[in-house]
């Protein structure tokens, strides 16, 4: 497979993050151009007028309305009326005491008809209750004219109001001014008037002179807007109402009037302005008495509605679309449509509870645009981006050589739908998912290969921490998974594999001395075991990654062993005696008298016993060294520890040593090799005879401890010094050649006997002082159950 370079996912995410920036910096700025300019102003409008339905307040019962009514035209008159009737009224309602009356009735010019009355209103409002009169404006703001009571009126009236509504494009009204006239001195609302009438100016600031400003006082001006708070009962019909009439002719309840806000205005079809209102229905209206009946309902609430300060309503819709794009960025397609869709509900809550809870009304509608635009652009962007991507990633995988790839089985399968030809972005993703199987056979065929390798092998990163391992070396380990071994550092993995000669690991603690290792290091482990370690460093992605592998050298070594041992047979010791009896022919020759024939043979015999002893007992060495389960059986252990016994009895009688056996048991089953347990037996037993010195003692016994048969064989000989018993159970080793030469043997005896006990699954002890006297015990597993046939 010809390595390839992929695209790094540091360019996606840095042209990820330019795409998000680009559709946050556009939409934020569509936002705030929205929100300036009032550009979405219908919708927002919408959802104020479902925002005051959470803000209604019911309607006051110390407000009075004595509607000028169809009833009332139709018994008095065709409108206007003669001021006359206008005084008896205030006549009638100031006698039963009124906090306040208020004549919603323009008094613009004087009655040529009827000048009198014009005197008889004034005198009726002078020492009547405390009266407010209307003043409405004549032309646009700006450069409009008031249009005032007449001088009389003016005078004699408590106070002037304006009557001015502001009605929106949508043809709704919604709000008015708190101060409405010239800049020197503009009118407060007719509602706040009344308020103040009745000395509620605590409440509302006022102004305390009635008199008209001058003409030149100024340009009209419009100050403090304010949303009017609408009752919940609308039309009228929540306000006590009362027909002009019959407060005219004295109809009206006692005290109907008293200590009430009573306002006097025309309801009467196609008299007066009647106005649309957000809490109306679109095919009702109200007249312009009732709208100042709503306004001072509010006033008397303590309540004040005002639009939201433009940096907060700015700030509010950013933030929101500010809040669904870090959505997009950092949360996944479905989280980021559910928060988009939390947000756009948030905002929508937010408005419908800004009114009751800071008197603020929101204009959310840029950010609901901003919000709902939010996931459909940034889905675009990612959709368009992932059609390039899919694009790059195919001619990026066009080169790849997979061959080396086993074919895979090909199973019958579900035809897929056929794709659209013109759909471009399911071809490419066809055509991805191809390739991305390929490539994922590709990572299961790699990472099966180093799973199944037969030596343990680690793959570690620059700090020498596991990242992978397989399946041998989590056996090696003693771990039952490869994954165990991840994240372990390979330098305590390896503590105990260190150099045979300076005994120092062969792996350092500090991953950053690895790259001075060699690529190949032998050493010894706890257990004796040779292993070769391959070290092998290599870079990926500017990472360095180390590959360790253990490969298990131990029968390769004992193998050499075995055959330095056969050299070191063949050439010395066996040698040896076979010199001696070619000497000893030679000499026979050239000298014929020196030794008699029966002399000869005697020699030759014994040169050659020993080395048939010799090759026996190396062949002997080598049965053991390999011996297997096939030529195992159970037999009686006692039964061969007296048959050794007794062949060793000849041998101590030509010593003059002395052999004891205690009393066996009647039975000791184990399994093995009987010849060969016999055999190192035997070897013990006669060597503790041949270091015996003459008039001695070697006493045997067998025993039972815990699980196993011991068998202790004691000697009276020189001792065995505890610095050589490191040497006692190598072949051709020999202690006291030195200080018994006439002891003999070529040392295979304790190692064939050592071998042996091993092979069987048990154990050598010895047990000396150093000075005299020696005592071997050769522990072996005993056999639980009962078996049919046993060996005796």
């Amino acid at each position: 497979m010809k390595p390839t370079t992929g695209s790094t996912p540091a360019p996606r995410k840095s042209a990820r993050w330019r795409e998000w920036l680009l559709l946050a910096l556009a939409l934020l700025a569509g936002v705030a151009w929205l929100t300036a300019h009032d550009g979405l102003h219908r919708i927002d409008l919408l959802v104020q007028d479902a925002a005051l339905r959470t803000r209604t307040i019911a309607p006051s019962q110390d407000i009075v309305i004595l509607a000028i009514d169809d009833r009332s035209i139709e018994a008095i008159g065709r409108w206007p009326w003669r001021r006359a009737l206008h005084a008896q009224l205030v006549n009638q309602v100031s006698a039963q005491e009124p906090r306040a009356l208020g004549l919603d009735i323009l008094f613009g010019e004087p009655d040529d008809d009827y000048p009198g009355d014009d005197l008889l209103l004034a005198r009726a409002i002078e020492h009547g209750a405390r009266t407010v009169l209307p003043v409405a404006r004549r032309g646009q703001a700006g450069l409009a004219a008031a249009d005032l009571p007449i001088a009389p009126l003016r005078e004699a009236a408590s106070q002037l109001g304006h009557v001015q509504v502001q009605v929106d494009a949508d043809g709704i009204t919604r709000s008015l001014f708190a101060e409405e006239g010239p800049a020197s001195a503009p009118w407060p609302h007719f509602s706040a008037a009344m308020l103040c009438a009745a000395s509620r100016a605590a409440q509302t600031p006022c102004r305390g002179n009635t008199l008209a400003p001058a003409q030149d006082a100024g340009p009209w001006v419009q100050r403090d807007e304010q949303r009017i708070p609408f009752a919940h009962s609308f039309g009228g019909a929540g306000f006590t109402t009362y027909a002009y009439l019959d407060a005219l002719t004295g109809q009206l309840p006692a005290d109907a009037l008293r200590g009430k806000y009573v306002l006097v205005g025309a309801t009467a079809t196609g008299l007066g302005d009647m106005f649309a209102t957000p809490v109306a229905g679109s095919d009702k209206r109200i007249a312009g008495v009732e709208v100042i009946a709503h306004s001072l309902n509010a006033r008397l609430a303590g309540l004040q509605l005002h639009d939201a300060p433009g940096r907060w309503n700015t700030a509010i819709n950013l933030g929101a679309v500010a809040l669904a794009l870090l959505a997009m960025l950092l949360l996944g397609p479905l989280a980021a449509l559910l928060g988009c869709a939390a947000l756009g509900l948030g905002l929508l809550a937010a408005a419908l509870l800004a009114p009751a809870l800071a008197g603020w009304q929101l204009a959310p509608a840029p950010a609901l645009l901003g919000v709902a635009a939010a996931y459909p652009l940034w889905s675009w962007r990612r959709l368009s981006f992932a059609a390039h991507f899919l694009r790059l990633e195919m001619l990026a995988l066009k080169p790849m050589d997979i061959t080396p790839l086993p074919a895979p089985q090909q199973t019958p399968a579900a035809a897929p739908l056929a794709l659209l030809p013109f759909d471009l972005l399911e071809r490419r993703i066809h055509a991805v998912e191809e390739a991305t199987q390929q490539l994922r056979r590709l990572h299961h065929f790699i990472s099966d290969s180093l799973l199944h390798l037969p030596s343990p092998t680690l793959v570690c990163n620059a700090q020498g921490t596991v990242v992978l391992a397989n399946t041998a070396a989590a056996q090696w380990f003693g771990h039952a998974q490869p994954a165990a071994l991840q994240g372990k550092p390979a330098a305590e993995l390896l503590q105990t594999l260190h150099a045979s000669d300076t005994s120092a690991p062969l792996l350092p603690a500090d991953a950053g001395q690895w790259g001075r290792l060699p690529a190949q290091q032998e050493g010894l482990d706890d257990a004796g075991r040779h292993l070769l370690m391959l070290c092998q460093p290599f870079a990926t992605e500017g990472q360095t990654i180390w590959l360790l592998t253990l490969v298990d050298l131990t029968a390769m070594r004992q193998a050499q062993t075995q055959r330095d041992r056969a050299l070191h047979f063949i050439s010395h010791d066996i040698r040896a005696p076979i010199g001696s009896i070619v000497t000893l022919l030679e000499m026979q020759r050239e000298w014929p008298a020196s030794m008699t024939t029966e002399e000869l043979l005697q020699r030759i015999e014994q040169h050659a016993q020993v080395s048939l002893a010799m090759a026996h007992d190396f062949v002997q060495l080598a049965h053991a060294q390999n011996l297997g389960a096939d030529t195992m059986a159970p037999f009686d252990l006692a039964a061969a520890v007296q048959q050794a016994v007794d062949d060793a009895w000849a041998q101590a009688r030509s010593r003059k040593v002395a052999l004891h056996c205690a009393e066996l048991p009647q039975s000791a089953l184990m399994r093995g090799n009987r010849s060969l347990v016999l055999r190192a037996i035997t070897n013990v037993l006669g060597n503790a005879i041949k270091f015996s010195p003459a008039g001695s003692q070697v006493s045997c016994s067998l025993n039972e401890q815990c699980d196993r048969w011991a068998i202790a064989i004691s000697d009276q000989g020189p001792g065995i010094p505890a610095d050589q018993r490191d040497r006692l159970f190598q072949p051709f080793a020999r202690l006291h050649q030195a200080s018994l030469p006439k002891a003999g043997g070529i040392g295979l005896g304790l190692a064939l006997a050592h071998t042996v006990v091993q092979r069987h699954g048990g154990t050598i002890a010895v047990d000396s002082d150093g000075q005299c006297g020696t005592t071997f015990t050769l522990l072996l597993p005993r056999l639980e159950q009962q078996p049919g046939n046993i060996e005796t």
